[in-house]
């Protein structure tokens, strides 16, 4: 038997320092010796070992997310466990069924405590006096619920027997059969509190009828939903807000119009209007728009954002004459996808995307493939699903690339050809010539690198927080990074970059992105920058327009000598520091005093979002609500629900969501995708068309970016700074 010596020394000074006392002593010793040596024991046969490293005293590292816990094995399953107990943080890296484990391993300790309990209270109730109720619970209730332990939720009830729990969960799945309801809803925050909340209930308890649930409850949650809204409004009269526009066409050809407002604090979702009778109608659009921005306050409103691809210039031109100080400005994320979905038609990229799709469809089509090919990944996907098409191309293209040699592991393994019914398939036949194709390799790395960068300025305009003022930034990074990956092949390079000044120029240029670029310190400190006359003459004609009259501009010339100098408190270290670590509207917010009139019109500005793609699209709650089928009091109802159900998910997207979540990857996979769903006369054949690529096969990361963050001959920059930099890099931004 292997003895820890830490244990044994503990033994051997206990025996020293107590040897005076002699039997008694050495009794306690022997005692104490024995549960160390149990306690070892136990710990060497705890599974949960194999997640952490045991380091020094009785501290632990996580193997997954590298976070260190005092308290040893036992605060290490609570973490792993992801339920926020014994203030321990949730593990945000373990994998799902770790955590299933674990959970399982506590749950079966607990119930095991919980068994023990009931017998000592048995026993006592056994020897109780004959005029005490039998009965009566000998401990309080909160001392026989270990299982709250852990799922606490404020709820103290001890946990069901083996049999009531499987008939519980039975009745769940049940219940969401019978109404249809989505998987993904156990996932929501409100799923396991509801269990909760009805367990403390006890025995007996009715849920509401569908009476009450449509006007008591309805009516109490939409009210403290709203007052959550209006906790957000009190920072505008600060920071302003933007009005999202989110328009879009359902299958009757009605043009139905979601609006929302955002501002730093959060999103939330204000109405949603069928304008399909008067969608041409200029005036009655105009007066639409007018009735939104009245209830927020003009005075709130910085910026409009409409969606690109409709006809909204008469609003636009109505909003900028009527109201001064509001700008309209495109939506970010809406280029972004036109960019993409324009590399995505490139016919060789197409051609890719092709074959791709034709991998993937045999495996998803087929359940023992299927299976195979998670065994040979490690549970891990293939395919995933983006906010648009286009996203969900360049991403699962991403993975399949990742995913390259287990696939042909898994397609060459003598499992899956020993096995005749898949492997002799036509298309099993196509999917294996095309995984040893060459040059569809060479495509698909190459059309990862140039999607990337246009994916990651996507990922930082999606995210719901304010990124007006570094629209500039990631676009012309992006811009780079293409340029790098291209800088032996001007002809490709040529190609993708004028997909993207061309959507640039004509649609994500704004007088308020340049004014915002020019605030943001990330920018104006950078010694490589110096801006274009065209950017400063936009941002001088921004501040005219927020200050519209001689006194309030009176200092503005003086504060601006100040911002750029970096005097006064802008010059001070901590400033210095928090140039590019913190949002631009908070570091004016915090380092903004020396330049009072001046801070105040940065903070509004920089405080925007430029972006509204990421917000849920509930369509078929939108169809409903717009149906004429339904009655007004219908309409109402479903008003109602659309207006809480929206709001929750922007709320709980806001705060619940780890950081490291991809704001453009949706949670489950579109299985009626081009990815997935076959089609109905598959070509076995349409991957034999070849092309050629001048593309080595070097990593992708090193390759494709760079230090640089601005190419050397963009217009955002003076010429007199671009002698030393490379005549190779070509303009990124053309206004």
């Amino acid at each position: 038997m292997h003895l820890d010596s830490g244990v044994m020394c503990d033994w051997r000074i206990s025996l020293w320092l107590k040897g005076k006392f002699y039997k008694t002593n050495y009794l306690a010793c022997l005692i104490s010796f024995l549960i160390n040596l149990s306690t070892a024991l136990v710990r060497e046969k705890d599974v949960c070992w194999e997640y952490c490293d045991k380091l020094e005293g009785n501290k632990v590292r996580c193997k997954f997310c590298l976070k260190v816990l005092n308290g040893g094995i036992s605060r290490l399953k609570h973490h792993l466990s992801r339920v926020p107990s014994k203030g321990v943080h949730p593990c945000s890296k373990v994998r799902d069924e770790v955590t299933d484990r674990v959970r399982a391993i506590i749950a079966m300790k607990e119930e095991g405590k919980e068994a023990a309990n009931a017998k000592k209270q048995r026993l006592a109730e056994t020897k109780c006096p004959g005029n005490m109720s039998a009965s009566k619970p000998l401990m309080p209730m909160e001392a026989m619920s270990p299982i709250t332990k852990v799922f606490p939720s404020g709820s103290q009830i001890a946990p069901p027997p083996s049999y009531d729990r499987d008939n519980a969960e039975r009745s769940i799945a049940l219940f969401f059969f019978e109404n249809k309801l989505d998987f993904s809803v156990a996932r929501s925050s409100s799923y396991q509190l509801m269990m909760d909340a009805v367990a403390k209930c006890g025995p007996g308890f009715r849920g509401p009828s569908s009476e009450t649930l449509k006007t008591t409850w309805l009516e109490r949650i939409k009210f403290e939903v709203s007052q959550q809204c209006k906790e957000i409004e009190k920072e505008w009269a600060t920071t302003g807000c933007t009005i999202i526009a989110d328009t879009w066409t359902d299958n009757k050809s009605r043009a139905l119009i979601n609006f929302l407002v955002s501002s730093p604090s959060g999103t939330f979702f204000h109405k949603s209007v069928d304008a399909s009778t008067y969608f041409k109608n200029t005036k009655c659009l105009a007066d639409l728009f007018d009735s939104v921005i009245q209830d927020f306050g003009p005075e709130n409103v910085v910026q409009v954002i409409m969606d690109n691809a409709l006809n909204y210039v008469g609003v636009g031109n109505h909003i900028m004459q009527n109201y001064s100080t509001i700008f309209l400005s495109p939506c970010a994320s809406h280029c972004l996808n036109l960019i993409l979905e324009d590399f995505s038609k490139i016919d060789w990229v197409n051609r890719c995307i092709l074959q791709a799709q034709t991998i993937s469809r045999f495996i998803y089509n087929h359940t023992w493939v299927l299976d195979l090919m998670k065994k040979f990944t490690g549970g891990q996907e293939l395919v995933r699903t983006g906010i648009t098409k286009s996203v969900s191309n360049f991403l699962s293209l991403q993975s399949m690339l990742k995913q390259r040699s287990r696939l042909k592991h898994m397609f060459n393994s003598p499992e899956y050809s020993s096995n005749p019914a898949y492997a002799n398939k036509p298309q099993s036949i196509s999917c294996i010539a095309i995984l040893e194709d060459a040059d569809f390799w060479r495509a698909v790395e190459e059309s990862v690198a140039v999607s990337e960068p246009i994916l990651k300025v996507l990922r930082e305009v999606s995210g719901g927080k304010p990124a007006v003022g570094s629209i500039y930034e990631f676009m012309t990074r992006a811009k780079e990074s293409i340029r790098t990956y291209y800088i032996m092949d001007e002809n490709k390079c040529k190609t993708f970059l004028d997909i993207v000044d061309r959507r640039w120029q004509n649609q994500l240029h704004s007088p308020l992105h340049a004014a915002a670029a020019f605030l943001n310190p990330s920018i104006q400190y950078n010694p490589e920058v110096k801006f274009l006359t065209l950017i400063k003459e936009e941002f001088f004609a921004v501040l005219e327009r927020l200050l519209p009259t001689p006194e309030l501009r009176h200092d503005i010339p003086a504060q601006i000598v100040v911002f750029k100098k970096a005097t006064g408190m802008f010059g001070c270290n901590l400033a210095r520091e928090a140039r590019n670590t913190i949002s631009p509207g908070l570091w004016w917010e915090q380092y903004g005093d020396s330049a009072p009139m001046l801070q105040r019109v940065a903070v509004r500005i920089l405080s925007q979002v430029c972006s509204a793609s990421t917000f849920e699209r509930n369509w078929s709650t939108f169809q409903q609500i717009h149906s004429e089928k339904r009655n007004r009091l219908d309409k109402e109802t479903l008003n109602d629900l659309l207006y809480i159900n929206y709001n929750l998910k922007l709320a709980s997207r806001m705060k619940g969501k780890p950081i490291e979540t991809d704001p453009i990857l949706v949670d489950d996979i579109d299985m009626t995708s081009d990815w997935v769903e076959e089609t109905e006369n598959p070509s076995p054949t349409q991957w034999l068309d070849r092309f050629g690529s001048a593309l080595d096969g070097g990593d992708l990361n090193s390759r494709q970016f760079n230090n640089s963050m601005f190419g050397a001959n963009d217009h955002i920059f003076d010429e007199s700074n671009t002698e030393r930099l490379s005549s190779l890099l070509k303009p990124v931004f053309t206004f």
